[in-house]
């Protein structure tokens, strides 16, 4: 290659690199510009319900009275199915990368990532029509048994359809996304770290625990807050499976709502005042998953330097 051709080489290199880089600062923008829109929007459409007298606000008491139950609702069914999603999911996930043999576990690969694209109106068709039915068995028993704790308190619900039931619907909804990104994660461990802890005498769940945990942990967080983002925002499994009511402590009894699923059931009658009271929910969910995701950010950037990776 001559001197003048690998010249123009190079310019060609330089003017690509300055055209990607320009594409992606426009995209980073373009995301940033979108989301102040849709704050902004949320902001302005809710200014009427915030403001407005507490006796036009559903309830009489105001707008922090009404969404205040939801927020709660909204944060106990995200809890459950992250408290039952996430264990399952990291035991899966370890099981793919470091224990099935190399056939089944591209098999189980690929089955976990079709079922985080099956729509959430199929998991709640799933959990009105089985999971609700077969479920509340269970529920009279722990009222029997367990009542003497204020979640388990009876009378159970006769339907199933309580916020525990939402919360498995939910965890089961989000348990492919967080297995599917852990795995990813665990498969990137370097393997000189696992040969080197298997060398010094390891057995596979010291290694595991010693060098594919401590390098995955800012990934698992990510995949949780992902999972969670999920759980908290979902409209249609819960509201198929919940039948919305008072708050309760009790998660086997009738009651309890979130702010998705309020939303959901009564935008499409809503007008005037309502409709402001329904966007300012919005809001107050935009807000959480706003901050839900700078609280793990904050905690990866905490933990990655005591990372694997490094």
């Amino acid at each position: 290659m001559t001197t003048t051709s690998l010249t123009k080489s190079r310019g060609a290199g330089h003017a690509g690199d300055k055209v990607f880089s320009a594409a992606t600062l426009a995209a980073g923008c373009l995301i940033l510009v979108v989301l102040f829109g849709v704050a902004l929007f949320l902001v302005i459409q809710a200014i009427p319900a915030l403001v407005a007298p507490a006796d036009q606000i559903q309830g009489g008491e105001g707008f922090f009275t009404y969404i205040w139950p939801l927020v709660i609702g909204t944060l106990i069914a995200a809890a459950i199915a992250l408290v039952i999603a996430t264990p399952i999911a990291i035991g899966v996930a370890l099981f793919i990368s470091h224990f099935a043999p190399r056939k089944l576990a591209s098999g189980l690969g690929y089955v976990v990532d079709l079922l985080a694209a099956i729509p959430s109106v199929i998991y709640g068709a799933w959990g009105v029509v089985f999971l609700a039915k077969e479920i509340s068995p269970a529920y009279d028993w722990l009222a029997k048994n367990m009542g003497w704790l204020p979640i388990f308190q009876g009378p159970a619900s006769a339907t199933g359809k309580t916020i525990l039931t939402a919360g498995i619907v939910l965890a089961v909804m989000v348990l492919p996304i967080i297995t599917s990104l852990t795995r990813e994660i665990f498969l990137q461990t370097p393997k000189l770290h696992e040969e080197a802890a298997l060398a010094l005498g390891a057995t596979r769940w010291e290694m595991i625990r010693m060098t594919v945990l401590p390098f995955g942990r800012p990934g698992i967080i990510s995949a949780v807050m992902l999972g969670l983002g999920r759980a908290l925002g979902e409209t249609m499994a819960v509201a198929l499976v919940l039948s919305s009511g008072a708050l309760t402590a009790s998660l086997i009894q009738t009651g309890n709502q979130t702010i998705a699923a309020e939303i959901a059931l009564n935008f499409p009658e809503a007008s005037g005042l309502k409709v402001s009271t329904l966007i300012a929910a919005g809001l107050v969910l935009f807000v959480i998953t706003l901050g839900v995701n700078v609280i793990a950010r904050g905690i990866i950037s905490r933990h990655k330097e005591f990372s694997g990776a490094n």
